[in-house]
This record gives structure tokens, C-alpha cells and sequence, in this order.
């Protein structure tokens, strides 16, 4: 075999090794955001573990779904779409904190964090953070991938090697695909 094929050869059976292509750019200001927005899972799980209250807050959940639908035009988003999209983050962050509260409870004790008031620091980070969001699910929408299931699944991949971290982000990007 000649020196020419031979380099040939190799550089199309070693392309089937390579590394997928890096998201578009637009995904990962979003999936910034949408982490951001998991990082208060705890801050929101101590809260209620300290007061005895359930994960479900269903008046505040429909708060902030109505939120999203009301500045989702402002974004160029349909409000259904902003809503849905909210309601994964939503159940997202639930989902980390059902796995936090069982964790201290079967420990017996929640860690011994400072504790972040709900009303008066976290809903407004989170209410700051709905902005941030929006707007980044705009410019998503703008220019999904082509592939953007398989795009997404790899960005994810990447962000994290902890089961349940990979699963809140999962389910909060559930639906990007579904534009």
C-alpha cells in the first residue's frame, strides 16, 4: 500500500473516532441559566426542611408560570412555550429537592449551611433569573441545531457526572427540542 493511501486510510477510519461537534454557542448560555436556577434548589430545599413544608408550592408554581406567560411576548416567545419551558425548570428543581430532603432525612439532619431567606433572597434570584432565561430561550429558538436531540444530550453530558444533577438537567431540557 502506497505512503498516500495508507495516511488516507487512517484519517477516515480514525474520523469515525472523533469528538462530537461542540453545541452551538446559543446552547450554553441557556443551559448557564438553567443551572443557575438548579444551584437554588438547595437554598429552597433547606427552607423547607427547616419549616417542616412540603416541596409542592403549587400558588407559587402557578405565580411563576403565569410570570413567564406574561413577559414571554417581550422575549418573541409564544406564551405556551415559555410556560412549558418554566414548568420543566419547575419540576427540575423538585426534583433535587425531593433527593436533598431524602438524603437528610435518612441522615437525620440537614447540613449545617447558612441558611438564605426564601422571601427576601432566593424568589428574587429566581424571579431575576426567569429574564435571563427567557432570553436565552429566544435566542435558542432562533437557530436550534440540526440535530438537536443528540446535540443537546451531549452538552449535558459534559456539565456534569453526578446521576441526579444529570437528571434535574434532564428534565429542565426536556422540551428545548420541541420548539
Amino acid at each position: 500500500m502506497r505512503p498516500t493511501h495508507l495516511a488516507l486510510t487512517c484519517c477516515l477510519a480514525l474520523s469515525g473516532c472523533s469528538t462530537p461537534p461542540p453545541p452551538p454557542s446559543n446552547l450554553d448560555p441557556l443551559l448557564d441559566a438553567i443551572e443557575q436556577r438548579l444551584d437554588l434548589a438547595e437554598a429552597v430545599a433547606l427552607h423547607k426542611w427547616d419549616r417542616g413544608q412540603p416541596v409542592q408550592a403549587s400558588a407559587r408554581e402557578q405565580q411563576v408560570l403565569a410570570n413567564a406567560r406574561q413577559a414571554a411576548t417581550a422575549y418573541s416567545l409564544a406564551p405556551a412555550r415559555a410556560e412549558s419551558f418554566f414548568a420543566d425548570q419547575i419540576e427540575a428543581s423538585k426534583l433535587l429537592q425531593y433527593h436533598l430532603l431524602d438524603s437528610w432525612h435518612r441522615a437525620r439532619q440537614a447540613p449545617a449551611l447558612p441558611r438564605r431567606d426564601l422571601g427576601e433572597d432566593v424568589r428574587p434570584a429566581l424571579d431575576r433569573l426567569q429574564a435571563q432565561l427567557l432570553a436565552a430561550l429566544a435566542r435558542f429558538d432562533q437557530a436550534p441545531p440540526a440535530d438537536c436531540p443528540s446535540y443537546l444530550a451531549d452538552a449535558l453530558q459534559q456539565r456534569t457526572h453526578e446521576p441526579v444533577r444529570h437528571l434535574a438537567l434532564v428534565r429542565a431540557s426536556s422540551q428545548l427540542c420541541k420548539s
